[in-house]
């Protein structure tokens, strides 16, 4: 079956989500130097700035689900989207501190929403055949999002705007927003979401448009999966049968931030420039990671179903542990600097094609279809929860010993290895129905 423009179309726009997604967490790594000087920033305020838009995604993240249930996946995007642009214009113009802290934790709300809501509408319009790779072009966008960030922030350091160079940084963003929030008005509803809201010839319009052969059937699924949804509502997410799936999902999301990716991305910069990098050899360093970063993503989508969700996961974090410990050794001993940039981009192929391609497809496997969108929700929550808390503390450990952070998150890293070899089960290959047997799930 050809793929309609029509989901084509939803698919870029809801993907475009993604890329404003990863832009607007990357692009902070160019203004860390810039919000210090002009705000003068302790390490620990400085951790507090970034935290700040973190602290708005943990919430979105959480409660996005409320709206875009009541008034439907695309039309609380584009909320987020507004969030975008009033977060961009509000950074450009701050005229403190402050209201930069407000209009950040505006953005968070804007990442987190368009985090949870992005895939699910791709996933809601897209046909059974193409879906999986039509939602992974979300994960693909934030990295694209990531890369876009780092050029930009080096063609505009190159610009020679001085001390309001931050300000350029941070609100450049916008313009893509505005495109984004324009786009919205131009796809249709989720089909699912129309169905859930009892709009059922609505609902069988959008599927006819959007190319979906055996429209009346495929509706008829969907009414029954959302009748088997509700009549499983009010089963319990903490009840003793999903004990190992809410544990999975729980140590799944918070390693992947114990590899301190994150904290990576948001303070590149900061990093190199602990290693002695100028500031634009910096910028053009954290481009050539965000590059690495996007090839290996592009690499893991074809491996993941091949070599299987848990090699993939052990082969990764036994390879992070060893490259975390040296750069870790690296500032120390203050020895074998310019080893970094090659050691970071190792750093990030590793993490990208285990931990980055994993987290977010095993979260949705191991839980059965009545509580799986509890559970992805708990998942995604320990995932941001535990990344605004490195993130606001790692300045202060930077600071006391360039060492320290890489020593912890290799510390993790080994702790993850052998909890995924002796405690995950191999999702790969097995469809929903066996690993809820297999997780003892009746």
């Amino acid at each position: 079956m050809s793929i309609n423009s029509h989901v084509v179309k939803g698919t870029i726009v809801g993907a475009l989500g993604g890329l404003l997604f990863g832009f607007d967490t990357a692009v902070i790594s160019g203004a860390t130097q810039g919000l210090t000087n002009a705000y003068h920033l302790s390490p620990f305020m400085l951790g507090v700035t970034v935290f700040s838009a973190l602290a708005g995604t943990v919430v979105a993240s959480i409660g996005a689900g409320v709206p875009g249930q009541r008034f439907g996946r695309r039309d609380t995007l584009r909320v987020m989207a507004f969030f975008y642009i009033l977060s961009a214009l509000g950074c450009a113009f701050a005229w403190n501190w402050s209201s930069l802290i407000v209009f950040r934790f505006i953005g968070g709300l804007g990442i987190g929403g368009s985090s949870v809501l992005g895939p699910m509408y791709i996933a809601e319009i897209a046909p059974p055949k193409w879906r999986g790779r039509l939602v992974g072009s979300f994960q693909t966008n934030v990295v694209i999002g990531i890369l876009l960030a780092y050029m930009s922030n080096a063609i505009i350091g190159n610009l020679h705007f001085g001390a309001n160079e931050w300000r350029w940084e941070l609100g450049i963003s916008g313009v893509p927003a505005v495109f984004f929030l324009i786009a919205l008005f131009f796809i249709p509803r989720s089909p699912r979401w129309l169905v859930t809201q009892s709009r059922v010839d609505e609902a069988l319009r959008v599927l006819q448009v959007t190319g979906v052969e055996n429209s009346k059937e495929e509706l008829d699924e969907i009414i029954a999966s959302v009748h088997l949804e509700k009549s499983g509502a009010s089963d319990p997410l903490f009840s003793r049968q999903y004990r190992k799936p809410v544990i999975l999902a729980l140590t799944v999301g918070l390693f992947c931030q114990l590899s301190g990716i994150n904290a990576i991305l948001y303070y590149l910069n900061d990093i190199f420039a602990l290693a002695g990098a100028s500031k634009m050899s910096g910028s053009l360093q954290a481009v050539a990671v965000g590059a690495m970063n996007l090839v290996a993503t592009l690499l893991a989508m074809t491996v993941i179903d091949h070599f299987g969700r848990k090699k993939l996961l052990l082969f990764g974090t036994a390879g992070l542990a060893v490259c975390l410990t040296v750069i870790a050794a690296i500032f120390y001993t203050h020895a074998h600097m310019a080893w970094l940039i090659y050691l970071l981009m190792i750093y990030i192929a590793l993490f990208a094609v285990s931990q980055g391609a994993v987290v977010w497809v095993y979260i949705s496997e191991v839980f059965p279809n009545r509580v799986r969108a509890k559970g992805q929700s708990l998942g995604s929550s320990a995932h941001w929860v535990t990344n605004a808390i490195i993130s606001l503390v790692f300045p202060v450990m930077a600071n006391s010993s360039g060492s320290s952070p890489f020593f912890f998150f290799a510390a993790m890293m080994v702790f993850d290895f052998f909890l995924v070899w002796f405690y995950y089960p191999e999702t790969s290959g097995v469809s929903l129905e066996q690993m809820q047997h297999r997780l003892g799930i009746h």
